[in-house]
Protein backbone atom coordinates (compact mmCIF):
# COMPACT_ATOMS: atom_id res chain seq x y z
CA UNK A 1 0.00 0.00 0.00
CA UNK A 2 2.94 2.25 0.93
CA UNK A 3 4.42 1.55 -2.47
CA UNK A 4 1.34 2.20 -4.43
CA UNK A 5 0.84 5.76 -2.58
CA UNK A 6 4.33 6.79 -3.49
CA UNK A 7 3.71 5.35 -7.11
CA UNK A 8 1.06 7.62 -7.56
CA UNK A 9 2.04 10.80 -6.21
CA UNK A 10 5.77 10.59 -8.58
CA UNK A 11 4.51 9.33 -11.37
CA UNK A 12 1.95 11.29 -13.80
CA UNK A 13 1.11 10.44 -17.34
CA UNK A 14 -0.34 12.47 -19.91
CA UNK A 15 -1.59 10.70 -22.94
CA UNK A 16 -1.66 12.53 -26.15
CA UNK A 17 0.50 14.92 -25.17
CA UNK A 18 1.68 16.13 -28.79
CA UNK A 19 -0.96 15.41 -32.05
CA UNK A 20 0.33 14.00 -35.08
CA UNK A 21 1.57 17.07 -36.60
CA UNK A 22 3.70 18.08 -33.53
CA UNK A 23 4.73 14.51 -33.43
CA UNK A 24 5.86 14.99 -37.37
CA UNK A 25 7.75 18.16 -36.42
CA UNK A 26 9.85 16.77 -33.84
CA UNK A 27 10.58 13.77 -36.29
CA UNK A 28 12.04 15.77 -38.87
CA UNK A 29 13.88 18.05 -36.94
CA UNK A 30 15.29 14.55 -34.97
CA UNK A 31 16.24 13.06 -37.98
CA UNK A 32 18.56 15.95 -38.97
CA UNK A 33 20.66 15.51 -35.72
CA UNK A 34 20.37 11.50 -36.33
CA UNK A 35 21.56 11.11 -39.44
CA UNK A 36 24.85 11.00 -38.98
CA UNK A 37 24.78 9.00 -35.97
CA UNK A 38 25.09 5.10 -35.65
CA UNK A 39 22.95 2.79 -33.95
CA UNK A 40 25.27 1.34 -30.83
CA UNK A 41 24.72 -2.40 -29.60
CA UNK A 42 25.88 -1.18 -26.00
CA UNK A 43 25.88 1.46 -23.75
CA UNK A 44 28.62 2.48 -21.93
CA UNK A 45 26.67 1.45 -18.34
CA UNK A 46 25.26 -1.33 -20.16
CA UNK A 47 21.81 -0.35 -19.46
CA UNK A 48 20.54 0.54 -23.42
CA UNK A 49 21.12 -2.02 -26.05
CA UNK A 50 20.78 -0.98 -29.77
CA UNK A 51 19.99 2.61 -29.70
CA UNK A 52 21.45 6.07 -30.55
CA UNK A 53 21.41 9.18 -29.13
CA UNK A 54 21.81 12.36 -29.06
CA UNK A 55 21.53 16.29 -26.99
CA UNK A 56 19.55 19.27 -29.00
CA UNK A 57 20.60 22.35 -27.37
CA UNK A 58 18.29 24.17 -30.49
CA UNK A 59 15.00 23.93 -31.57
CA UNK A 60 12.93 25.73 -34.30
CA UNK A 61 10.52 27.62 -32.98
CA UNK A 62 7.70 25.29 -33.35
CA UNK A 63 8.98 22.39 -31.73
CA UNK A 64 10.84 24.92 -29.16
CA UNK A 65 7.06 25.63 -27.53
CA UNK A 66 6.67 21.86 -27.01
CA UNK A 67 9.95 21.52 -25.48
CA UNK A 68 8.70 24.62 -23.48
CA UNK A 69 4.84 23.10 -22.57
CA UNK A 70 6.67 19.55 -21.32
CA UNK A 71 9.17 22.08 -19.42
CA UNK A 72 6.63 24.07 -17.77
CA UNK A 73 4.42 20.82 -16.75
CA UNK A 74 7.36 18.73 -15.28
CA UNK A 75 9.27 21.43 -13.18
CA UNK A 76 8.19 24.23 -10.92
CA UNK A 77 9.76 27.95 -11.01
CA UNK A 78 12.18 26.55 -8.19
CA UNK A 79 13.30 23.86 -10.57
CA UNK A 80 16.64 24.63 -13.21
CA UNK A 81 15.92 22.17 -15.94
CA UNK A 82 19.11 20.80 -17.49
CA UNK A 83 19.47 23.29 -21.48
CA UNK A 84 19.51 20.35 -23.53
CA UNK A 85 17.10 17.54 -24.40
CA UNK A 86 18.14 14.13 -24.47
CA UNK A 87 16.83 12.10 -27.51
CA UNK A 88 17.16 8.48 -27.50
CA UNK A 89 16.08 6.69 -30.59
CA UNK A 90 15.44 2.69 -29.42
CA UNK A 91 15.44 0.61 -32.36
CA UNK A 92 12.55 -2.21 -33.16
CA UNK A 93 15.17 -5.00 -31.28
CA UNK A 94 15.90 -2.36 -28.64
CA UNK A 95 15.61 -2.32 -25.17
CA UNK A 96 16.05 -0.72 -21.94
CA UNK A 97 17.41 -2.96 -19.33
CA UNK A 98 16.10 -1.86 -15.47
CA UNK A 99 18.36 0.84 -13.65
CA UNK A 100 18.15 3.76 -11.71
CA UNK A 101 19.55 7.17 -13.42
CA UNK A 102 22.63 8.40 -12.05
CA UNK A 103 22.35 11.46 -9.45
CA UNK A 104 25.19 12.78 -10.91
CA UNK A 105 23.55 13.47 -14.31
CA UNK A 106 20.37 14.91 -13.36
CA UNK A 107 18.17 15.98 -10.31
CA UNK A 108 14.43 14.75 -9.15
CA UNK A 109 12.52 14.70 -11.74
CA UNK A 110 12.61 13.19 -15.36
CA UNK A 111 10.22 14.05 -18.47
CA UNK A 112 9.89 11.68 -21.51
CA UNK A 113 8.26 12.05 -24.25
CA UNK A 114 6.80 8.62 -26.42
CA UNK A 115 7.34 9.14 -30.17
CA UNK A 116 7.09 6.67 -33.21
CA UNK A 117 6.00 3.63 -31.30
CA UNK A 118 4.11 2.64 -28.31
CA UNK A 119 6.13 0.89 -25.45
CA UNK A 120 5.93 -0.66 -22.00
CA UNK A 121 7.95 0.49 -19.06
CA UNK A 122 8.42 -1.63 -16.22
CA UNK A 123 8.76 -0.40 -12.60
CA UNK A 124 10.24 -2.51 -10.30
CA UNK A 125 10.90 -1.54 -6.58
CA UNK A 126 14.64 -1.80 -5.73
CA UNK A 127 13.65 -2.99 -2.17
CA UNK A 128 11.13 -5.16 -3.00
CA UNK A 129 11.50 -7.06 -6.29
CA UNK A 130 7.67 -8.70 -5.98
CA UNK A 131 6.37 -4.98 -6.49
CA UNK A 132 6.33 -4.50 -10.61
CA UNK A 133 4.18 -2.18 -11.91
CA UNK A 134 4.01 -1.98 -15.73
CA UNK A 135 2.86 1.23 -17.67
CA UNK A 136 1.76 1.56 -20.96
CA UNK A 137 3.29 4.37 -22.67
CA UNK A 138 1.52 5.43 -26.20
CA UNK A 139 3.00 6.88 -29.01
CA UNK A 140 3.12 10.48 -28.00
CA UNK A 141 2.17 10.30 -24.44
CA UNK A 142 4.57 12.44 -22.03
CA UNK A 143 5.27 10.28 -18.56
CA UNK A 144 6.92 12.20 -15.46
CA UNK A 145 8.78 10.63 -13.31
CA UNK A 146 9.88 12.27 -9.78
CA UNK A 147 10.69 11.69 -5.66
CA UNK A 148 10.25 8.20 -5.03
CA UNK A 149 9.59 6.93 -8.39
CA UNK A 150 13.22 8.15 -9.56
CA UNK A 151 15.18 6.91 -6.53
CA UNK A 152 13.54 3.75 -5.07
CA UNK A 153 12.24 1.52 -8.25
CA UNK A 154 14.22 0.82 -11.40
CA UNK A 155 12.52 1.23 -14.64
CA UNK A 156 13.58 -0.14 -18.04
CA UNK A 157 11.62 -0.51 -21.49
CA UNK A 158 10.50 -3.87 -22.28
CA UNK A 159 11.69 -5.76 -25.58
CA UNK A 160 8.66 -6.96 -27.89
CA UNK A 161 9.15 -10.21 -26.70
CA UNK A 162 7.69 -9.66 -22.91
CA UNK A 163 6.19 -6.15 -24.53
CA UNK A 164 2.50 -7.26 -23.15
CA UNK A 165 0.04 -4.96 -20.93
CA UNK A 166 -2.90 -6.19 -19.28
CA UNK A 167 -2.25 -9.89 -21.32
CA UNK A 168 -2.44 -7.74 -24.34
CA UNK A 169 0.50 -7.90 -26.94
CA UNK A 170 1.90 -3.93 -27.41
CA UNK A 171 4.45 -4.45 -30.43
CA UNK A 172 7.17 -2.45 -29.98
CA UNK A 173 8.86 -0.46 -33.16
CA UNK A 174 11.28 2.06 -33.38
CA UNK A 175 11.01 4.51 -30.36
CA UNK A 176 11.75 7.57 -30.38
CA UNK A 177 11.88 9.68 -26.69
CA UNK A 178 12.78 13.16 -25.41
CA UNK A 179 13.80 13.18 -22.14
CA UNK A 180 14.17 16.58 -20.26
CA UNK A 181 15.75 17.02 -16.86
CA UNK A 182 16.59 19.20 -14.35
CA UNK A 183 19.64 19.84 -12.65
CA UNK A 184 21.21 17.57 -10.25
CA UNK A 185 21.09 19.11 -6.78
Amino acid sequence: EQHFQSVKQSLLLYEHFVDESEETNLLQEIETHLKRVRYESTHWDDAILNYRETEIWRWNQQNKQIIERIRKLAFSKEVKSIDFVHVLDLAENGVIKPHIDSVRFCGRIIAGLSLLSPSIMRLVHENNKNFVIDVLLKRRSLYIMKDSIRYDFTHQILGNDESFFNGVKVPKTRRISLICRCEPQ
